[in-house]
């Protein structure tokens, strides 16, 4: 079973480096985000919204993963090279290690020119603070952050998953992410209708998260300290985040970049002093975002390639019972 995985999983990386995420194309997460929608239009008013959250949430996966499910077990029913393929498929619409590299360059690229307005313009479609009084360094500093935050929750979180249970665990995972990325915000509006999924997508990422900053450590040379040392800055610093997984991604990031992280950010007009990470022996410039992509890379290439140890360890377990 892990093998079937393992190989759906190592298409789907190949088709998302291929294709990425086509804006034309169908995607399962944009109908699931209108499912979130209009069950949070019609549940979160009145009273006990936490539970009426937590009953969107059941409804939601109890869909997704009974949708997904099926499919493959159809597809494995006709034929056992049908069932991976429809399987990597499936995966492939989890992952976007292309479209967020090129959502990074699209921000590097106008700051590369001096355009800085057009830089923050682009900036704004990929983060949720706000971008229009930030200088260049805060720019560069919130796209390396999205990036290294979002190399487990887009890419090695859902292939993790995969692993585990196949596509019907990897749109789990994708599903209950964005839930959070919806409604898991600690606000009036949502502070209890979004609580169960920005638990459940807490505890979704919580090993993904740690074995991401490993991937990261153990695959790119820090550009200032050993790796002994970098690891020692991402124990001090990944628990200051006010996610408990976010920022073992970004610690990880700054302490190979030897940089600083974090810092004063702005939503929606108020003021958050996020921990920062890091140590600054190098000031933030554009060029750090294209680091930042290339440690995306190798930690994904090193993040597979540990599932398929691990996989084949398992299966010449099996075989041995």
């Amino acid at each position: 079973m892990f093998l079937q995985h393992l190989l759906a999983m190592t298409i789907a990386y190949f088709i998302d480096l291929l294709l990425g995420d086509p804006v034309d194309w169908p995607h399962p997460v944009k109908w699931i985000g209108t499912m979130i929608y209009k069950l949070e239009k019609k549940w979160n008013k009145g009273t006990q919204k936490k539970w009426k959250g937590v009953a969107m949430v059941v409804t939601l996966l109890l869909l997704v993963v009974g949708i997904t499910l099926l499919i493959t077990l159809l597809a494995y029913q006709i034929h056992l090279i049908v069932g991976i393929v429809v399987e990597a498929v499936i995966i492939w619409t989890t992952i976007a290690q292309r479209s967020l590299k090129e959502a990074a360059m699209t921000v590097y690229e106008p700051l590369k020119k001096g355009d800085i307005t057009e830089a923050r313009h682009k900036l704004s479609y990929i983060v949720g603070r706000d971008t229009d009084q930030l200088d260049e360094q805060g720019v560069v500093r919130a796209t390396i952050e999205t990036v290294a935050e979002n190399t487990s929750d887009g890419v090695t979180a859902p292939l993790f998953w995969a692993f585990i249970g196949g596509a019907p665990l990897a749109m789990l995972y994708r599903a209950v992410n964005t839930c959070d990325s919806m409604v898991g915000y600690k606000n009036e509006k949502f502070m209890e209708f979004g609580w169960a999924s920005a638990k459940l997508d807490d505890w979704l990422n919580l090993i993904p998260s740690r074995l991401t900053s490993i991937c990261m450590l153990i695959s790119k040379k820090p550009v200032q300290s050993s790796v002994r040392e970098s690891a020692k800055i991402v124990l001090r610093d990944a628990k200051k985040h006010p996610s408990p997984n976010s920022g073992w991604g970004e610690a990880a990031v700054a302490a190979l970049l030897g940089i600083q992280l974090g810092g004063i950010n702005f939503y929606k007009g108020i003021r958050s002093d996020r921990a920062k990470m890091g140590e600054p022996h190098f000031p933030v410039t554009g060029e750090h975002i294209l680091q930042t992509n290339g440690i995306l890379t190798r930690t994904v290439l090193t993040f597979l390639l540990l599932l398929w140890i691990g996989g084949m360890i398992v299966e010449m377990a099996y075989a041995r019972i």
